[in-house]
Formats: structure tokens, C-alpha cells, sequence
């Protein structure tokens, strides 16, 4: 199993219209195939200064391949995530 996470801070306003549609839209990755236990976050400690963060899962690296190469992961990174994401920091895990 791999457990892919980003955490990250939009450009856009808190609570503006754009983040609203950002994390609507991003809802696209939840139907991948491949992807499981898709959870959009709201980051609340005061140990860093990210906003949000996205958790999912992936049965084997197969499936974790296919996901960073489909179409439509493809397509959120290029139409949404490189223009409206400020930072972030992606980490994946795997159990040991």
C-alpha cells in the first residue's frame, strides 16, 4: 500500500469563491482508478502555515502509476494545481 499526501496553500483568499471551486474540482482525483480513501483536509495546527492537504491511498505502485499518469490527474496539475497553488510539500508513505 501506498498513502500519497500533499499538503498545500492555494493563492486564492480563505474562503473565497476560487478556493471553494478548487477543492470542488479537485474532486475529479477521487475517481481515478486506482485511488481509495480520498480525503481533502483542512490543515489546523500552528506547527506550519499549509492550508490544506489531500490524503489517498493506492493498492501497489501499479495503481500509483497510473493515477500520476492519467489524463485527468494530467490535466488538474496542469489547468489548476500549477496555476492556483502557492506551495506545497507531497510526501508518500508506505506501512513498515
Amino acid at each position: 500500500m501506498i498513502r500519497h499526501t500533499v499538503v498545500f496553500t492555494l493563492k486564492h483568499a480563505q474562503g473565497s469563491a476560487e478556493e471553494a471551486a478548487f477543492l470542488r474540482d479537485a474532486k475529479v482525483l477521487a475517481g481515478i482508478p486506482g485511488v481509495e480513501k480520498f480525503e481533502q483536509l483542512r490543515q489546523v495546527s500552528p506547527k506550519n502555515d499549509y492550508a490544506f492537504g489531500f490524503s489517498m491511498e493506492f493498492v501497489d505502485q501499479a495503481a500509483y502509476s497510473g493515477y500520476n499518469d492519467h489524463p485527468d490527474h494530467v490535466a488538474f496539475v496542469r489547468d489548476r494545481w500549477e496555476p492556483e497553488v502557492e506551495r506545497f510539500l507531497e510526501i508518500d508513505y508506505v506501512p513498515v
